[in-house]
């Protein structure tokens, strides 16, 4: 019986252990998170101060997965966190650009960009509370939501070379639906202690908010846009 007993305080002592470390995972990844996105909106208001034009696509690719192997070679140590600013800070820079084209295209392209943000808002918040709150395991999402990306991403490639306008659409609404998933499957990894790195935890989360600001503004200025 004292052999249980202290086998019981054991085991509830590592539960707690386990439970601190997931709390500290998920407050250290929301706090970077937060950073992450007023320093990205901070790069694309420079973007759009300056009038920078456009990336090439390529650039961007490049950039953006040159940088994403930098903060995963690094995550382990302090210059993971300078590494996630610098990733960060050139998506927002690439992201200044393109809000300044949709507010030029089209008459009402300040009220799409904060429908768009608004939106983006709310599906986090609302799929990241529910993923809290009912602390459900998504990870049989896992498969899914990487064979989507590959094709969303491989369309999203042929939308542009060929100039394909709904190809370029159905990827937008396709990216609308991954990045929700994502968003619920990566929120579930941290709250089950499936991901213990914040640093990867924030970019995965802050990869999924950019892709679906830029979906949902694509499919606002398609539908809502007035020229």
């Amino acid at each position: 019986m004292a052999q249980d007993f202290r086998t019981s305080i054991a085991g509830n002592r590592s539960t707690g252990n386990s439970v601190l470390a997931t709390n500290k995972v998920l407050r250290n990844t929301y706090a970077l998170l937060s950073l992450t996105l007023v320093f990205s909106a901070a790069m694309a208001g420079v973007a759009m101060a300056t009038n920078a034009p456009p990336m090439h696509w390529l650039m961007v690719l490049g950039g953006y997965f040159g940088l994403l192997f930098l903060t995963t070679w690094l995550r382990n140590s302090v210059w993971g966190l300078a590494s996630v600013f610098a990733l960060t800070g050139f998506m927002g820079f690439t992201l200044g650009p393109i809000v300044s084209l949709y507010i030029g295209a089209f008459s009402n392209g300040a009220e799409l960009v904060m429908m768009a943000l608004g939106g983006t808002g709310m599906i986090f918040l609302g799929l990241s509370a529910y993923a809290l709150t009912t602390q459900r395991d998504f990870s049989f999402m896992r498969g899914f939501i990487f064979a989507g990306v590959l094709v969303a991403f491989a369309g999203s490639i042929i939308a542009v070379l060929f100039s394909i306008p709904a190809l370029s659409l159905a990827v937008s609404a396709a990216f609308v639906v991954l990045m929700s998933a994502l968003i619920l499957y990566q929120t579930s990894e941290i709250i089950n202690g499936g991901e213990t790195n914040y640093i990867m935890a924030t970019i995965t989360l802050y990869v999924t908010i950019y892709n679906l600001f830029l979906s949902l503004l694509q499919l606002l200025a398609a539908f809502a846009g007035e020229r």
